[in-house]
């Protein structure tokens, strides 16, 4: 009781020096002072433990025979809110050694029965204290720092001390540099568009005759006019080619159907060709399908709630060589309410023309470049794209706008969606990068990036997934990212 109403504590925080013999404490006149921290080891084991190895040399402590030196390490976080203790080591000067020793076996129970190591100091002479000790990892512990806490027992008038000093982090931040580059876009030496179409100009019965005053086939016909005039005015264009592809219905049989379309798309080239005079004839090309199944599967799956609609879609999709006996089939359900559906709304959609206009596009200087991303960026190529982009400089809204304008008009280019995406996540918008991502195709390149935006969120399973089946499409780099992955949410984890 006596020895408790005179102990007087001591805090002083101890920097723990990696370099061998270098004093820790230079104000107080402490024992701490006097202790020198060498081969210090801070590490994570695979046990999410964090284990805390250093030597204490006490080769210039002199301690007072009766006093006795706690010292309590602490893991302190690098803002200062957090700490965890670690098992403290003891060390007793000679009397008050003996005075444990004999309380220890007088009353069988330890006088420090959490300290890792208790010794006894021998002044003047070589003393090493081996500290080893761990405690569970925390986050929060990631790049702190350690210090010593010494309490003194067995004095009166042990003087108080606050000095505080530290060493850096320990546990140091891991930021993986994971491969995803920006993408350098090939040079397109001629560009080359196309736009297709569809033109559902209306026939009379069996015939192939356009009439502009039926129905409603002028509109449908000025609508043609007028799409191929955008492309033959436009000064920046040249068109190189007019394919007309022919498609009919199924009722009747196939071999008509087939020669009706024929009769059909040639008659259709031939109006546009006389309408469209200033247009070199010989860019027009005619193809002719007959009747277009896949087509009426689609129109098929635009009616849900069509009677029977799964039996017609097996029939559609079963359907073989004989396609004359698959329309009978179909011809054949009851009620006969769904062949007329067919007939009256279905059919009428896939008896068309379509058309495609292919065209090439001139290069646009770096001026001229920046006036056409505003409007038309898919006449410009990827590369000029980009070259518009870097010009605003990199990470700037303007290079990002540019490269999200070139994303969306090349949704399937895989340089311009990675380096859109890139763009995203450098500007903190990692979200939509992954928005953008999802719906590009599915290549190993995208992949990869997929798994860096995931890892930048911390949703490092999705990450895990990207990565990996960014490796399967042969995507070696992912490899190395899924590498770097599992190691950092392993250090991560508590």
């Amino acid at each position: 009781m006596m020895e408790e109403r005179l102990m007087k504590k001591h805090i002083i925080s101890l920097a723990i020096l990696l370099a061998s013999g270098v004093s820790v404490f230079g104000q107080n006149t402490t024992y701490l002072s006097e202790i020198r921290i060498t081969d210090r080891q801070v590490v994570k084991t695979s046990d999410r433990q964090v284990n805390v190895k250093m030597e204490v040399s006490l080769d210039e402590l002199d301690i007072k025979r009766q006093h006795s030196l706690r010292v309590v390490p602490v893991i302190l976080s690098a803002d200062g809110t957090q700490k965890r203790e670690l098992p403290p080591f003891v060390i007793n000067g000679k009397v008050r050694d003996k005075v444990q020793q004999r309380m220890e076996t007088l009353d069988g129970v330890s006088a420090n029965p959490d300290a890792v190591v208790t010794v006894r100091r021998k002044n003047g002479s070589s003393q090493v204290l081996a500290y080893d000790a761990s405690v569970p990892f925390q986050r929060w512990m990631i790049g702190g720092n350690i210090q010593l806490r010494g309490y003194v027992t067995g004095c009166a008038l042990c003087d108080d001390g606050d000095e505080t000093a530290t060493t850096g982090d320990i546990l140091p931040e891991m930021t993986p540099e994971y491969y995803s580059p920006v993408m350098k876009p090939k040079e397109e030496i001629v560009k080359r568009r196309s736009e297709t179409r569809s033109a559902r100009v209306q026939f009379r019965q069996n015939s192939s005759n356009i009439r502009p005053d039926y129905k409603n086939n002028r509109a449908e016909l000025d609508s043609v006019r007028q799409s191929i005039l955008l492309v033959k005015d436009n000064n920046d264009l040249t068109i190189t080619g007019i394919y007309v592809t022919g498609y009919a219905s199924p009722e009747g049989s196939f071999d008509y159907n087939m020669t009706l379309s024929e009769r059909r798309a040639k008659s259709f080239t031939e109006y546009i060709k006389e309408d469209l005079k200033g247009i070199d004839p010989s860019v027009y090309h005619v193809d002719w399908k007959g009747e277009d199944w896949a087509g009426l599967r689609e129109e098929v799956q635009k009616h849900p709630k069509l009677l029977k609609i799964d039996e017609v879609l097996n029939i559609i999709d079963n359907c073989g060589d004989d396609k004359d006996a698959c329309e009978e089939q179909i011809k054949g359900l009851v009620p006969p309410e769904i062949y007329q559906r067919l007939l009256n709304e279905m059919y009428g959609p896939i008896r068309r023309n379509e058309y495609r206009v292919e065209y090439n596009v001139r290069h646009f200087s770096l001026e001229e470049g920046r006036q056409m991303i505003k409007t038309r960026p898919d006449l410009m190529s990827v590369s000029e794209i980009q070259q518009v982009a870097d010009s605003y400089g990199k990470g700037s809204p303007e290079y990002v706008d540019c490269l999200m304008r070139g994303a969306k008009a090349y949704p399937n280019d895989v340089t311009a969606v990675n380096n859109a995406a890139l763009a995203l996540m450098e500007a903190d918008r990692t979200d939509e990068a992954i928005r953008l991502l999802d719906n590009a195709p599915q290549a190993g390149e995208l992949l990869n990036l997929k798994g860096v935006a995931y890892s930048k969120l911390g949703d490092y399973e999705q990450a895990e997934k990207a990565f990996s089946a960014a490796q399967s499409k042969g995507y070696t780099p992912a490899g190395e990212n899924l590498t770097l992955l599992k190691k950092y949410a392993e250090y991560m984890a508590e």
